[in-house]
Order: structure tokens, then C-alpha cells, then sequence
């Protein structure tokens, strides 16, 4: 018998603050047809799924932690318009089988069907109106019978003729004919996060392509201490890649949207381009106001129209001086030059501890497309940011996690 215990805050489920699942294991309770190795977004969709009896396990004190943290604790739960195209992998074509069999919109339609408000905020990006705790409790709810062990992980996985022994680290051995790993990347170790997928994989025979931090803030030293707290609209490119939002000067150096999209992109050694004016117009508006307005001083003008402390930094920079009167046609082509097609070298970025994915992962060309199941190894399977797969910024990676947690979370209801 198992039985499964859930105990709430003192606002109870509905309010969105559902703060603890537990088992309680009785006799004969170690066999499971499915252990899930991870309660964060893909692997609560998977248990939903599944069916039979399915244990989930996690260190975190509670299910769903990053989702609870995202968007501001609104949680950026979809884009509407996620396709092949938002993601980055050795093989592009791994995920067209999950996210066309469950798309943004059966997401979407769940989350209708639970009464939970929902906002576009800007390029497609979905925000619940209240709260990210309204996404787990629907996804606690969805997972129905299943049951969870928090503050616990797994520290040894081996198969056998009937699937897997799974052995915990309270020494407890566990059996079960699935094993679904859904435990993330390295991605903010505050919150426990670490190489344990990686690990597993590499046991079954698994190839791990390079990780490393993705959407995550650039570091440039001390060069835009002047600068902390200058924010604006622009375009960033690299390798041929380029996104228009937002940028944010900080103290160690360059974040906001932008940068945090451009990352995913970036290598060490590689700069990045920072057009500050992408909308194209700059040099006929300085050859305008000369004609009106000649004797004003150059970044007197500039500041009209982009932050006054980056035109005070930048005219420093490249020794900007005088009015615009005394400005030749070739001078106001090399200001513009330098303000749309500003070359930067990162010195790296801010890592893992504040990055929002991890980037590569679990070789796709051991993985099933249509049901993420190691091809190699039946039973086990591989879902949500332990796959190399990685979503832009804007709700992507939620969604490779819905979809490529039902894809596997389907095939294992219909072997059952």
C-alpha cells in the first residue's frame, strides 16, 4: 500500500502554495512502472501522462521551484509562436516530432481549462495574471495518483531483466519499468542543479555534447561600471544571429533580453556587435538638425535621442568634440558607424549560477524524437533541459519542457 500524503501552507492548494508532496512508503511500495528523476516542469508533465504508478524524486524542497521563480513569479509559461526555429541543437530537427504532436496551444488550452488568467506581455511571451503557483498546482493536479519524494535524489541506477533498480540516498532501493531522467542541467546550483542527468547518461552509454551556461549575462570587467543601470532598446548580433531587445549595462557588464539571447549564440573569443540605433535613421537625423541647428554641441544632440551618461561614455570614448556645424558628412558616418556597429569582446559571461539554461546536453542521436526513450536502453528516457536542446529567452524552454515531457510520458502510457 501506498499511501500519499500532501501537506499545504496555511493558504492552502488553491491559492497557488503548494509547498510540499511527500510518500509515505509502506510494504511493498519499492516497485513503481515509472520513477521520475526530477519534479520540475518536464518531469511533472511526464508523471501527468504516464499512468500506473509513478514516483517522482527531487532535492528540492518543493516541486516546481524553477517555475515557481520564473517570469518575475509569473511564470513565462509558453510563446505563441514556439516552433523548431527557437531552439538550439546539434541536430535542428530532433525537436519538430514533440512540439508539433504537443504544441504551445495544448498548452495554452490547459491552462484555460484550469480558469488560470493569462497575459501576452511582449513577442509572444505568456504570463499567468497571478501567480507562477498557479502552473504547479495544475500540474500537481494533472499528475493525479502519482506521488513525490523531495530532498531526495538518486545515487545509483542500474538495469536488469525487469527494468531498473534505483537506489536512493537514504539507501533505499526502489524498482521500476521506467526511468525517466528530468533533472536539468547545471543551471543555477543554488537550487541544486548539477550534472546527475549527464551522469546517468553516461553510465547507459549516452554521448554528452559540450555544455555550458546560456541566457546569461556577458561580463566585460570593469569597462561599463560608468554605465550600471543604462538601459535600452537595441540590436545584438553574433555569428550571424542577431535579437532586438532590450540591453542593460551593469557593473560586471552587459545583460537585459538582448544579451541574454545573444548568449546562447556566443563563444569565448568571439565578439558580439551592439548596434545602439537599429532602427537605421540616425545619420539623416544628424544631418538634419546641422542644417537646423548647427551650432549645438554634437552629444548635446545625441542625447536627445539615446541615454545622456552613453553619449557622455561614448564621446569619451572616441573623443567626440564640437558642434555639429563643425561635422563633415564623413565624421557623422564614423559616429553613427560606431554607435550601431560597436564591436565588443566579452571576457566571458556570469556562469552558471545565474544563467537561466544550460546549453547541449544528452546526445539527441541516442534519443527517440517522437518518444525521447534512449534508443539503445528500453525504459529510459531523457526530457526538458538534460537534452540538447535549448530554447530562446521568451517561454521556449517551458515549452520544450511540456512537450517533450508528454512525448515521453505518452509512449509510456501506451506500453502499460
Amino acid at each position: 500500500m501506498i499511501r500519499v500524503t500532501l501537506a499545504l501552507c496555511s493558504q492552502g492548494l488553491a491559492s497557488g502554495c503548494a509547498s510540499w508532496l511527500t510518500v509515505d512508503m509502506g510494504k511493498g511500495s519499492d516497485n513503481f512502472d515509472t520513477i521520475i528523476l526530477g519534479a520540475g516542469a518536464a518531469g511533472m508533465m511526464c508523471a501527468a501522462q504516464a499512468g500506473g504508478r509513478v514516483l517522482l524524486v527531487d532535492q528540492a524542497r518543493a516541486v516546481g521551484e524553477k517555475i515557481r521563480i520564473s517570469g518575475g513569479g509569473r511564470c513565462n509559461f509558453t510563446n505563441m509562436y514556439a516552433g523548431p526555429e527557437n531552439y538550439i541543437s546539434q541536430n535542428p530537427h530532433f525537436v519538430k516530432s514533440a512540439l508539433s504532436r504537443y504544441t504551445q496551444w495544448d498548452f495554452i488550452d490547459l491552462v484555460a481549462r484550469h480558469g488560470i488568467a493569462y497575459h501576452e506581455k511582449t513577442l509572444g511571451q505568456l504570463f499567468c495574471d497571478g501567480s507562477a503557483k498557479q502552473i504547479i498546482n495544475m500540474l500537481v493536479e494533472e499528475m493525479g495518483a502519482a506521488v513525490v519524494r523531495l530532498r531526495t535524489t538518486v545515487s545509483a541506477v542500474e538495469r536488469n531483466d525487469n527494468g531498473f533498480e534505483v537506489t536512493l540516498d537514504t539507501g533505499e532501493v526502489l524498482h521500476a519499468r521506467n526511468f525517466v531522467v528530468a533533472c536539468g542541467g547545471k543551471s543555477i546550483p543554488k537550487m541544486g542543479a548539477s550534472g546527475l542527468g549527464y551522469q546517468i547518461a553516461r553510465q547507459f552509454g549516452l554521448s554528452i555534447t559540450q555544455t555550458r551556461p546560456a541566457l546569461v549575462p556577458l561580463t566585460f570587467g570593469d569597462m561599463f561600471k560608468p554605465l550600471a543601470g543604462v538601459a535600452l532598446d537595441a540590436r545584438v548580433s553574433c555569428g550571424g544571429v542577431s535579437f532586438d531587445e532590450a540591453v542593460l549595462f551593469t557593473h560586471r557588464g552587459l545583460s537585459g533580453p538582448a544579451i541574454l539571447q545573444i548568449s546562447s549564440y556566443w563563444h569565448e573569443g568571439v565578439p558580439i556587435t551592439l548596434n545602439l540605433w537599429p532602427t537605421g535613421d540616425l545619420l539623416d537625423r544628424l544631418r538634419d538638425q546641422r542644417q537646423k541647428s548647427g551650432r549645438r554641441d554634437i552629444s548635446t544632440n545625441l542625447a536627445e535621442w539615446l541615454p545622456k551618461r552613453l553619449v557622455a561614455y561614448l564621446a569619451d570614448l572616441h573623443g567626440w568634440r564640437g558642434n555639429l556645424a563643425d561635422h563633415s558628412d564623413a565624421a557623422l558616418t564614423d559616429i553613427v558607424q560606431a554607435i550601431t556597429a560597436w564591436e565588443l569582446h566579452p571576457n566571458g559571461t556570469e556562469g552558471y549560477r545565474t544563467a537561466e539554461v544550460t546549453l547541449g546536453g544528452v546526445d539527441t542521436d541516442a534519443l527517440s524524437s517522437k518518444t525521447m526513450q534512449a534508443k539503445d536502453v528500453p525504459g529510459l528516457y531523457f526530457i526538458g533541459e538534460v537534452v540538447d536542446v535549448t530554447g530562446w529567452l521568451g517561454g521556449y524552454n517551458f515549452q520544450w519542457a511540456w512537450s517533450s515531457g508528454w512525448a515521453a510520458g505518452v509512449a509510456i502510457a501506451a506500453m502499460e
